[in-house]
């Protein structure tokens, strides 16, 4: 029985870092040759961090107060046309290596609980304009994005490369 935020807030915590670590199973064990791979319309890498970047934006109180990573790139976190002006397409130039994309998931996955302590779960809105929503809610649906990347990627390395990811459960929220 949840008794309070802080009950839910162990939840979440438990669930965002669960999902981390199959992303990062995902990432270790992609072969160089699929990383890059242009047989999908976003390469593996491409869709790991966006997978990342929009977990680690709205794990944030509002986009007002949201510092991106200091590596990234403008636009590359955006997997198709870019919202509100769908004309516009990002320019990737260079893709993120591995390392580089491990050392992103690290820092999301590391800013996971203190992120979540400053949030106000109780709120009626997500502090995101384009999403209607609660801010409970909207953590919910930003733990299913990421979970929905991540087994595309976990779907990509099994048919091409013959390699699963591992289930990661979450830690009991009250063992007894």
């Amino acid at each position: 029985m949840l008794e309070s935020q802080n009950d839910l807030r162990a939840i979440l915590k438990s669930q965002y870092h669960a999902a981390f670590g199959m992303l990062k199973q995902a990432v270790e064990q992609c072969p160089d040759a699929l990383w890059l791979s242009g047989e999908h319309p976003n390469a593996f890498w491409h869709v790991a961090y966006h997978a990342a970047f929009v977990t680690y934006l709205y794990l944030h109180p509002d986009f007002e107060g949201f510092r991106p990573w200091p590596d990234h790139r403008e636009g590359y976190q955006f997997l198709g046309p870019v919202p509100g002006n769908p004309q516009l397409r990002p320019k990737i130039e260079e893709p993120y290596s591995k390392a580089q994309i491990m050392e992103f998931v690290q820092l999301c996955d590391g800013a996971v609980d203190s992120d979540l302590d400053t949030l106000d779960l109780g709120a009626p809105e997500s502090g995101f304009p384009w999403y209607k929503m609660s801010k409970l809610e909207h953590q919910l649906v930003n733990i299913r994005h990421l979970q929905h990347h991540t087994a595309q990627l976990a779907d990509r390395l099994r048919r091409v490369a013959g390699v699963g990811v591992d289930w990661v459960g979450g830690k009991p929220s009250n063992p007894q």
